[in-house]
């Protein structure tokens, strides 16, 4: 009801202190009593003297309160987080919340408010918070008030009250689930997956696919695929926990696709499916260094690998030919064989790099030793060639198997004059040589180059007439690179200035290992809130287009375009929680949008268990929308429960607030005065004829 009304009470507004009103109505007793028994007669006029000088000094009055009855609140909220997004939850929740809202506008003392959770603006909250948001909303309205909660949702709710004192704080709580109680769901959860492992080692990811609702399985199919690998399938039993065992490949990102078999008609297959990042660490680098004759250069590499206590290093060299003469007596040489057996054939493939350094042509290596090395390189392998003279005459390691996979070819001229190397435009744009000179001074020179003619892969630098001179190449699984010169070490003795020598080597050695942020096309992409952001090197302006699949398997294009430090950029807004892909065609990269595992899509299958102690303790009820029906709201007071079948309780209480108020005198003091005056007459003659 609302209107204003209005309550009359009497009001006391005593004349004089209180303490000494009540001892005059002590004495007043007193006396009246003394009258009783000692004069037996006009104790009665003299009490209603004595009543009416009391009354008088009490000074009561007439308070009428205006009143103004206040509206009980009723909140409505509207659960709009991602799990929402299901079936046709969203459309039921809409049909129900128009219906309430009809019938609660007509409802008098009645004031409705309507709350989303999450609110607008963000349909990627991970959790689904809606007792928070209740009690922000109801901050302002005492529990008095408090009519009651609608809760529209499917009941995955994260934050319900666990304490039993504050079930009760917000009033009947109804729940209207959006969902049907036949729904089904299976979700891949992952238990526990490192984020680090040791290249050439393996790591173990543990895993558990579980079912919710009736499905009636018990075994899973999944489809498993670790990097560019084909994938595998394996049958693993539901709710049970499983043990997946990863070799880490490479150093960076060990890509692990772990996807459970989609059931029909589950709600969602954005929960079945799980890209885990693994980041690839180097223990230690083994590294073969084979050199030639002693030059002036001859220890720069070895001084580069051997600072890096990561790094193990075996140096073969050629000390004295077989054709030198040399007077050493037998005995004093060494009788040990050195192991070439065993470096070039049987543990190769334990090397991570192979270094040739001015090496020749001699009769100590058998050409077919250069044969496995070409076929380490090309099945993942990774080699460096620093050329010398050697490699421009007719013991050139250039004439052996190695010609497969060397990038650049021997002209003949061995060009002997100072020169500054250069960076080419793709060099400018390659990770290995962009912002090599980090605004320094003008390198130092070399004074000798290989004309060298580089048949495939990218030259990065230039000397003598824009001649090729550091030459990288992708060759079947692993990597070349080719310097056409043996003098970077002048660089390294700061030779007219010298010049980044040590960074060079640094980065180049890292690209040969493949390291992801060396990659010269590495994608990269990155989760910032909903907003997908994609990066790809490149080492020309042509636009390249990503495909995205989205958690619910749908594709889309975002054209990546190029800025001006040479990188392709683009960014893609995320409209749901889960895994997305991207895709260019040659690499494959993930973002977790959430988390892997997150609240939202942990549990999707409409359910009432989370709830059900709030509604129980605030005597509220459980409605399923699609099947019994949206409930009509009724108002009630002190009900033992406050739903049915087809109806939901609302607490009416009955509040007002008081408007205003008016203070009379339920007599003129003028009335007061002729009033004691009679009395006091009548009295006196009374007791005078009581006399006579």
């Amino acid at each position: 009801m609302t209107g204003t009304k209005s309550a009359l009470t009497i009001h006391l507004d005593p004349l004089i202190p209180a303490m000494t009103l009540y001892g005059l109505i002590g004495l007043a007793a007193i006396l009246l009593i003394l009258s009783f028994f000692f004069f037996k007669r006009g104790w009665v006029t003299r009490g209603l003297c004595a009543a009416a000088f009391i009354v008088t000094l009490l000074n009561p009055s007439l308070v009428t309160e205006l009143r103004e009855n206040v509206s009980d609140v009723v909140i409505i909220v509207a659960d709009r987080s991602p799990s929402q997004g299901f079936n046709d939850r969203t459309a039921i929740t809409d049909r129900a919340l128009n219906a309430l809202r009809m019938q609660l506008d007509a409802m008098p003392g009645l004031e409705t408010r309507v709350i989303d959770v999450p609110a607008a603006g963000s349909p990627l909250a991970r959790e689904t918070r809606i007792f928070e948001s209740l009690e922000q909303t109801l901050s302002d309205v005492p529990e008095g008030r408090r009519a009651g909660v609608i809760m529209l949702t499917d009941g995955q709710i994260h934050d319900v009250p666990s304490e039993a004192s504050r079930l009760d704080d917000f009033g009947p709580v109804h729940v209207l689930l959006s969902g049907r109680r036949d729904e089904i769901d299976r979700q891949l959860v992952i238990v526990e997956a490192p984020a680090y492992g040791i290249v050439g080692q393996k790591v173990t990811i543990r895993y558990r696919v579980e079912d919710h609702g009736k499905t009636g399985e018990t075994h899973a199919t999944m489809l498993i695929r670790e990097g560019s690998a084909d994938p595998r399938m394996e049958l693993v039993p539901l709710n049970e926990e499983q043990f997946l065992t990863v070799p880490i490949e490479h150093s960076g990102q060990n890509i692990v696709s772990i996807e459970a078999s989609a059931l029909d008609k589950e709600l969602t297959p954005a929960n079945n499916k799980a890209p885990l990042i693994i980041n690839g660490v180097r223990d230690r680098l083994r590294v073969l260094l084979v050199s030639g004759q002693p030059h002036a250069g001859g220890r720069t590499w070895r001084n580069l690998l051997t600072s890096d206590p990561a790094v193990d290093l075996v140096h073969f060299t050629i000390l004295r030919e077989p054709e030198k003469l040399d007077a050493t007596p037998q005995n004093e040489l060494s009788l040990i064989a050195f192991p070439f057996r065993e470096l070039f054939e049987v543990k190769l493939y334990d090397f991570d790099l192979i270094v040739f350094d001015q090496y020749r042509l001699n009769r100590i290596l058998p050409n077919y030793y250069f044969a496995n090395i070409t076929k380490y390189v090309q099945e993942g392998g990774a080699m460096l060639e620093a050329s010398g003279p050697s490699f421009a005459g007719p013991d050139s390691i250039y004439t052996t198997a190695l010609a497969d996979v060397l990038p650049a070819n021997p002209l003949g001229p061995v060009i002997e004059q100072p020169f500054v190397p250069a960076v080419t435009a793709i060099g400018h744009r390659h990770p290995v040589t962009q912002n090599l000179d980090n605004g320094k001074a003008a390198w130092g020179p070399w004074m000798r180059q290989i004309d060298v003619h580089a048949g495939s892969g990218d030259v990065l630098m230039n000397g003598i007439q824009d001649k090729p001179l550091l030459i990288l190449d992708h060759v079947g699984k692993g990597r070349v690179a080719q310097l056409a010169s043996d003098h970077i070490w002048l660089w390294s003795r700061g030779f007219q200035g010298g010049g980044p020598q040590a960074e060079l080597l640094r980065r180049l050695v890292h690209w040969l290992m493949k390291e992801p942020e060396l990659e010269e096309n590495a994608l990269l992409v990155m989760a910032d809130g909903d907003m997908i952001k994609i990066s790809r090197r490149a080492l020309t302006d042509d636009p390249v287009t990503v495909v995205i699949t989205d958690p619910a398997g749908e594709k889309h294009t975002q054209k990546l375009e190029t800025h001006s430090d040479g990188v392709l950029r683009g960014q893609y807004n995320a409209t749901a929680l889960g895994i997305y892909s991207i895709d260019d065609g040659t690499q494959q990269r993930f973002a977790v949008i959430g988390e892997l595992n997150p609240p939202e899509l942990r549990s999707v299958v409409t359910t009432a268990d989370a709830v059900k102690a709030i509604t129980t303790a605030s005597k509220g009820s459980v409605h399923w929308i699609e099947q019994d029906g949206t409930p009509a709201p009724r108002l009630a007071r002190n009900a033992r429960t406050s739903g049915g079948r087809d109806w939901i309780g609302l607490r009416q209480s009955l509040s007002y607030s008081v408007t205003g108020v008016q203070d009379k005198p339920v007599l003129p003091a003028a009335v007061y005065a002729v009033a004691l005056l009679l009395l006091m007459v009548m009295a006196w003659w009374i007791e005078g004829r009581s006399r006579n």
